[in-house]
């Protein structure tokens, strides 16, 4: 059974328990307001608001996941809090690029741009999480990823319920310690797959964990070398890491071994020494283009400029007939996210951390 029939079992699910128990909103009523809180903000692009517990403490507690399909089982179990279970959900594969710089911002505290590069994206949803027991958040998913359907969007409450399973796929995002991630493909195919006696993370269950519990690289890195990494996509992935102190690191996986290096500037060849520019071409001239722009503005820059840069390093310069899904330029003095979605930049929506949504 999928991810889509499954989670439309549980919309139904849902209300049928709502008709028969009256104290079924106890049970459901913070996912019956998330799921209330899904907004459309663009042909493709929503908005979602989860505050309370989304189960992903348990979720760690218990193993977390070495693949989608048994990710998938616990978010079923935990939305319709064990009335449904379910097996072999699988993610949509497929390929996609990427860019992140990081600087100092000339207003104070520091800038990180992030451009999402792929094929055109059916729904992405930015997801904003409070809950007690970890830190607020704002992430993006691309819905694709989770393989509901090509024409599958967040809209009517059945698929609002569904998109709450995003939470644990983020793809980027930022916490409210100024902790920054974005997912990036390294310059292979080549999975990690780790098996040792530690519980188990896949790249996007990781980024999660990130943002809710490391308030800086150094607790970022820590995090990560307690649990086994598992790729998803059927591919390679490596991560840009940064914080609010001026610190800026890759995370990658070279033969199942972490390795960390300190940079920047990340796209889609490798920075590790064993596989040092293992990657396409057009990943190196992305890199050499925003290292250049941060060199000509001696390392400082305003939030406008950062977009310029970003927009310069866009897929649509490079690939045609495509676009940069989104662009998100993070801000560690306003601790803001701007989003521009599908290049287009001359429109944007900017969200707050401390802030009560958009």
């Amino acid at each position: 059974m999928g991810w889509k029939i499954v989670l439309i079992v549980l919309a139904v699910l849902l209300i049928l328990v709502g008709i028969i128990f009256a104290g079924a909103w106890s049970m459901f009523g913070t996912q019956v307001k998330a799921a209330s809180s899904v907004k459309k903000l663009d042909d493709g692009l929503y908005y979602m608001d989860y505050d309370g517990d989304y189960g992903f403490a348990q979720f760690l507690e218990q193993g977390g996941a070495s693949n989608v399909g048994v990710m998938a089982n616990y978010i079923t179990e935990f939305l319709s809090h064990g009335f449904v279970k379910t097996s072999n959900a699988q993610a949509q594969e497929r390929k996609y690029g990427c860019s992140t710089l990081y600087l100092e911002n000339e207003e104070g505290g520091y800038l990180m741009g992030r451009n999402f590069d792929w094929t055109k994206c059916n729904s992405v949803m930015i997801v904003h999480t409070k809950s007690k027991d970890a830190y607020e958040s704002y992430s993006t998913c691309n819905m694709d990823f989770l393989g509901f359907g090509e024409d599958w969007k967040p809209e009517g409450f059945a698929n609002q319920y569904m998109a709450i399973a995003a939470i644990y796929v983020p793809l980027d995002g930022m916490n409210e310690k100024g902790l920054m991630i974005a997912d990036l493909m390294a310059g292979d195919l080549v999975e990690t797959h780790q098996n040792t006696e530690k519980p188990d993370l896949t790249t996007t269950t990781a980024i999660r964990a990130m943002l809710d519990y490391a308030a800086n690289v150094d607790e970022a890195i820590a995090l990560l070398e307690k649990y086994d990494m598992n790729s998803d996509i059927g591919s390679a992935h490596h991560y840009a890491i940064s914080d609010a102190s001026g610190r800026s690191v890759t995370v990658e996986w070279v033969n199942n071994e972490m390795v960390v290096t300190e940079t920047d500037t990340l796209t889609n060849h490798y920075l590790a020494e064993a596989k040092y520019g293992i990657g396409n071409e057009l990943s190196k001239t992305r890199m050499e283009t925003m290292k250049q722009a941060k060199a000509d503005q001696n390392g400082a820059m305003t939030q406008a400029q950062l977009r310029e840069v970003m927009k310069s390093v866009s897929q649509g310069n490079y690939v045609s007939n495509e676009a940069t899904q989104w662009t998100v330029l993070y801000n560690t003095k306003e601790m803001s996210l701007e989003y521009f979605w599908q290049e287009n930049y001359e429109k944007s929506e900017t969200f707050y951390l401390g802030a009560s949504g958009k």
